[in-house]
């Protein structure tokens, strides 16, 4: 299980009944702009402030560094993001 600390005091378990962070961060009622869910559009990008993440496949939409799509990463550390 890691944590997931979103702004400045929001803090999310991810554990393994979330298939992807869009999942889990929606299950605690914050929003994400999203479109596709799949990493085609990259309308969920967020901010990867610290930790890091691994996709569970390579995005199609175009991504920046420190940027990343909740729809098809997982973390593999504890985390701290941004979402827009």
């Amino acid at each position: 299980m890691y944590r997931v600390k979103v702004g400045n005091n929001t803090v999310v378990e991810f554990d393994d009944s979330a298939a992807n962070l869009l999942q889990a961060l929606e299950r605690h009622q914050l929003q994400v702009n999203f479109q596709c869910r799949e990493g085609y559009c990259g309308a969920c990008r967020c901010k990867l402030n610290s930790g890091e993440i691994r996709y569970l496949h390579e995005p199609l939409a175009f991504v920046r560094q420190g940027e990343f799509l909740p729809c098809c990463s997982i973390p593999l550390t504890n985390i701290d993001i941004e979402i827009p």
